[in-house]
């Protein structure tokens, strides 16, 4: 077994793609820009365009990368997307028109399977019993590229100019899927002699029916609903707190609190559940959520947002590893990746859906009920929760199994 090299391999891999797929938000705005004499408006709506874009496209490809890592192995899916997203980031560095851009970054969505397929190959070769710390280490690299990208983005772009910058991104990732090409390891899965394969169609109607893995995707949309809602407001509604001169600088630390917290404490979450119960800490997590998000609708001052932020960002560090670990420990092996896929769907759902949501109640009723709003939606999701944990436990396989008999049957 070659596990231990595998998770150190794909934590720094993480790392490099996560930076590489943020580095370019400090200057989205700005390289659109570059393109022609444009309307502040019209920045700003492609702005949103060409950042949406990639979710889109990812929100549909993650389950199909997963059926087929099911049926090929994850290697290969981590190389192809690797170097997908090279290929995509590097041609971004020479586009001279914004929907020239609005294309690439729509092709970047196809091949962003790289994360996501890392999570669901380490899932497969970890002991249910330690899937939770696993996982919630894991994602400590890609949160730290997602913290450290677009600082680093900015940097690059003001010392070597724009294009520059993605031809520097596009070598980084390329040495990721060069790494994983040739160092990482994957055994065969041995199927068993009686081991199904499940249709497409039969693996949708099985999450429908399955009120556990079908809760837990309607949660991992709810909470990226949440997540995102407020983030692209978040420099408007530090704006409203401090007159300082240094504005983005504030904006951007009030962003970070929510990442160092996720950072520091993702891991501890991920064994916490691991000992005393996934949808135990789940519950615990949405509520501390509720807690810590609800009173920055309030706060009269940054220091008191920055805090908030942090402590939010303490809970909401183990919400991913957690549902992961649940989708783990319920899929059957034959449809793992598939039904990663699906989760890491509908996380994008939540993606495209947050920043839109967030903008209409903010234009309606002000930035500070976003924050309101977004509480609501974890009580939601701590409400569907509580409900499931009270319904009967359902195997997923024999539901796949009685799906199967029903489709046949008519």
């Amino acid at each position: 077994m070659h596990s231990k090299k595998n998770f150190q391999i794909m934590w720094g891999t993480n790392f490099l793609v996560a930076s590489t797929m943020t580095m370019i938000m400090p200057f989205l705005a700005l390289y659109i820009d570059t393109f022609g004499d444009f309307s502040d408006a019209y920045v700003q709506k492609w702005s949103g365009l060409v950042f949406g874009a990639t979710f889109i496209t990812a929100f549909l490809m993650s389950p199909i990368w997963g059926r087929i890592a099911d049926k090929y192995g994850y290697k290969p899916i981590l190389v192809l997307n690797g170097f997908g997203i090279a290929l995509s980031v590097l041609l971004m560095g020479f586009v001279q028109s914004v929907e020239a851009f609005f294309v690439l970054r729509l092709f970047m969505g196809v091949v962003t399977g790289f994360i996501p397929t890392s999570l669901a190959f380490i899932s497969a070769s970890t002991p249910k019993e330690i899937a939770g710390k696993t996982l919630g280490t894991l994602q400590m690299g890609s949160v730290a590229g997602t913290l450290f990208g677009p600082i680093l983005g900015g940097l690059l772009a003001d010392a070597f100019g724009f294009s520059y910058t993605f031809i520097i991104a596009a070598v980084a990732v390329s040495l990721s899927a060069v790494i994983v090409l040739f160092f990482i390891r994957e055994d065969k899965v041995v199927k068993k002699k009686n081991a199904h394969q499940y249709s497409r169609k039969t693996v949708i109607a099985g999450i429908l029916h399955h009120r556990l893995i079908w809760n837990v995707l309607v949660i991992t949309a709810l909470i990226q609903i949440g997540l995102f809602s407020v983030q692209p407001l978040l420099s408007l509604y530090v704006g409203e707190l401090t007159n300082a001169a240094n504005l983005a600088f504030l904006a951007g630390l009030a962003f970070s609190a929510a990442g160092v917290g996720n950072l520091m404490f993702t891991r501890a979450w991920g064994k916490f559940g691991d000992s005393y119960g996934y949808e135990k800490i789940l519950v615990l997590l949405l509520a501390l959520s509720v807690v810590f998000i609800l009173p920055q609708a309030f706060v009269t001052s940054l220091w008191q947002l920055v805090v908030l932020r942090f402590l939010f960002g303490i809970a909401a560090g183990g919400l991913v590893p957690i549902t992961t670990a649940i989708i783990r420990r319920e899929a059957p092996v034959e449809v793992q990746g598939e039904l990663m896929g699906y989760n890491t769907s509908a996380r994008f759902l939540g993606n495209i859906i947050g920043p839109i949501f967030g903008g209409f109640v903010a234009g309606w009723v002000g930035i500070s009920t976003v924050f309101v709003v977004t509480g609501a939606l974890f009580v939601v999701a701590l409400i569907v929760l509580t409900y499931v944990r009270k319904s009967p436990q359902q195997d997923f396989e024999e539901v796949l199994l009685e799906e199967e008999l029903h489709m046949k049957a008519t």
